[in-house]
């Protein structure tokens, strides 16, 4: 959520922000006024234990001198105070509990450059990549691709599972390992560290990384447990550094996480979405940086830069976006978006499908986690940035739409040959 300190110090730049986001506004001065009623509550409630103490001596002092009379008579007075210390210490967490849920419903304050607009299709493209692929023969979608290659099986998995689950066989085994391992190689030679997190999560934790919002509509909850499973590992990664105090030679903090991510992706229909294009499980390779207040945006380059790389590298033709002021998320600040060209959709005319998302979250996550960095000045909350590496099923959806040929069959990008066991090329079984 917002640092209370911000709403506090610069509400007119919070209003602003909440106008651009198309929010109400007037949850800015509710918060203020809960801000308010809970800092008088505070400070009543610190009076009386200031009270108190004096009271406690009172009473040593005249136990001291054996006045009995006055001792009881302080007594009395000290049961009483401590009644009413109770009763407004349960007003202030109350007051601090309906201020920090009005809290975080603010969004984070958007960088300037955000454009206004009402959702993603009024997000800007800001650069391309790549030449997109011309083909003299009629072509298949990865749906096809995948069967007649034997490399995914569908019918099966919703048997088992349900609709937007799948098996990979084969080859698609060893692409979707391939893609994975090219990423984390990548992201080993620019000095990430690497970790595989809990894909398990409890609420309180899970708060700090995804909107409360989403809960009901992307992230499974584990039955009679307070565990839910995790949409990306950002989630457990942004809980990495909970209740602590960071040095300023500890940033920045740069984190690889690998790990299975499942989501309920409610609500999307159509043959686009089909196959192994938007599933409820999949693997993903996850960049976090933690990192100085003032470093953030540098930062937040160089995990677009690292992003655009891997997909550079693919030969996978792709373009950036800036998402806009009406589909960026609470939590971030800026955000850029890889969309990847994919030839099979919209009935085999083409479409761009995002990717990976880069996400400027400043402190917004950190004051949830509590997670703090020490200046000689005074403490101030860190910094958070995530970005997707690359996740498998979608990477695979562009790799077999983008390099089939007329025979059927798909050509392996060069940088994953090392990864394929020596294949250089899908072909059907014999």
């Amino acid at each position: 959520m917002l640092d209370i300190k911000i709403v506090r110090e610069q509400p007119e730049l919070v209003k602003a922000s909440e106008k651009k986001r198309s929010h109400d506004k007037a949850i800015v001065d509710q918060v203020l006024k809960l801000d308010d009623d809970w800092r008088k509550e505070l400070k009543i409630t610190e009076e009386l234990n200031r009270k108190r103490n004096v009271v406690s001596e009172e009473i040593n002092q005249a136990k001291k001198k054996k006045d009995e009379k006055t001792a009881q008579k302080k007594i009395k007075e000290m049961r009483e105070i401590i009644d009413t210390i109770k009763a407004h210490e349960k007003k202030t967490d109350e007051l601090l509990s309906k201020r920090n849920v009005e809290l975080k419903k603010i969004g984070n304050i958007l960088h300037e450059s955000v454009p206004v607009g009402k959702d993603d299709s009024e997000n800007v493209v800001i650069r391309k990549w790549g030449k997109l692929p011309n083909f003299n023969f009629p072509i298949k979608d990865h749906i096809e691709l995948g069967l007649s290659l034997d490399l995914i099986d569908l019918d099966t998995a919703a048997k088992t599972s349900g609709s937007r689950f799948y098996y990979l066989k084969n080859e698609g085994v060893l692409l979707s390992l391939a893609i994975q391992r090219f990423a984390i190689d990548k992201m080993l030679s620019n000095k990430y560290t690497l970790i595989s997190p809990p894909v398990m999560l409890n609420r309180t934790t899970l708060e700090g990384g995804v909107n409360l919002s989403e809960f009901e509509d992307t992230i499974y909850k584990i039955e009679n447990e307070d565990l839910y499973l995790i949409g990306t590992s950002e989630h457990p990664l942004v809980a990495l550094k909970k209740d602590e105090i960071l040095e300023e030679n500890d940033l920045p903090l740069k984190i690889c996480g690998v790990s299975n991510c499942f989501r309920k992706e409610l609500g999307t229909h159509g043959r686009d979405d089909k196959g192994i294009f938007r599933v409820h499980q999949f693997n993903k390779v996850e960049q976090i940086i933690y990192c100085k207040p003032e470093d953030s945006y540098a930062f937040f380059e160089e995990l677009q830069r690292n992003a655009e790389e891997l997909f550079k590298e693919l030969g996978i033709p792709f373009r950036v976006v800036q998402v806009c002021s009406g589909d960026i998320g609470n939590k971030q600040a800026l955000q850029y978006d890889i969309e990847a060209w994919m030839p099979g959709q919209k009935d085999k005319k083409g479409n761009y499908r995002e990717v990976t998302s880069c996400s400027n979250c400043t402190s917004y996550q950190a004051v949830t986690m509590n997670t703090r960095l020490q200046r000689k000045d005074g403490k101030e909350y860190v910094h958070i940035l995530n970005n997707t590496a690359i996740t498998d099923t979608r990477p695979i959806v562009a790799i077999l739409e983008n390099f089939q040929t007329k025979e059927g069959t798909v050509k392996i990008p060069k940088v994953l040959w090392p990864y394929m066991n020596g294949i250089k090329e899908l072909k059907k079984k014999k």
